[in-house]
């Protein structure tokens, strides 16, 4: 019997240093709500086959950043209406981060884009860790972050940020008056 208790107790002494160590080294678990910093995130620059930072791109820009997918419908639906965004308000401070979850080299995603008439800058992460960085529920998903890379709203799903009510939240982050209706 006193054998018994021993092992049983070695095995909640193991368990217990195991929980230990995964709250002391494991990886960070940062919410993703509105109102919290927008998680940092390496990704590769499509245009430079450069790893950059996701907060880099987004320091002192209203931003949003956008995780997606060349097989995704919805994804291909948004894409016009983030181009007429991009072209209407880039020069305002305004960025879009579009980080594809494609694996491979992004030749498909920059053919792809080439296609849609994209031309604001398109990213990769091929290995999709983005979507746990991010807590992701699919794609396209989508976060506006402010100049401080806070986020501001949060979008599951295909959104048409070319609506005057999207380029009006847009424009008052930016610090940018009202913009006309279209």
């Amino acid at each position: 019997m006193n054998r018994q208790w021993t092992v049983v107790l070695a095995v909640i002494a193991l368990l217990g240093a195991g929980v230990v160590a995964a709250v002391k080294y494991g990886p960070e678990n940062v919410g993703i709500a509105i109102g919290q910093k927008a998680p940092d995130y390496r990704v590769v620059d499509l245009a430079t086959g450069d790893s950059v930072s996701l907060r880099t791109l987004a320091k002192d820009h209203v931003t949003v950043v956008n995780i997606w997918a060349t097989w995704c419908g919805p994804c291909k639906e948004e894409m016009p209406a983030m181009q007429q965004a991009w072209a209407e308000l880039q020069g305002k401070g305004f960025r879009i981060v579009a980080v594809s979850i494609d694996q491979g080299d992004g030749k498909d995603v920059k053919e792809f884009a080439r296609q849609l008439g994209v031309t604001f800058p398109l990213f990769l992460d091929a290995s999709g860790g983005i979507q746990q960085v991010y807590q992701t529920t699919g794609v396209p998903e989508s976060f506006l972050l402010d100049k401080d890379g806070t986020i501001v709203k949060r979008v599951i799903g295909a959104y048409d940020w070319s609506s005057p009510a999207s380029r009006n939240l847009i424009a008052r982050f930016l610090g940018e008056p009202q913009l006309s209706s279209r």
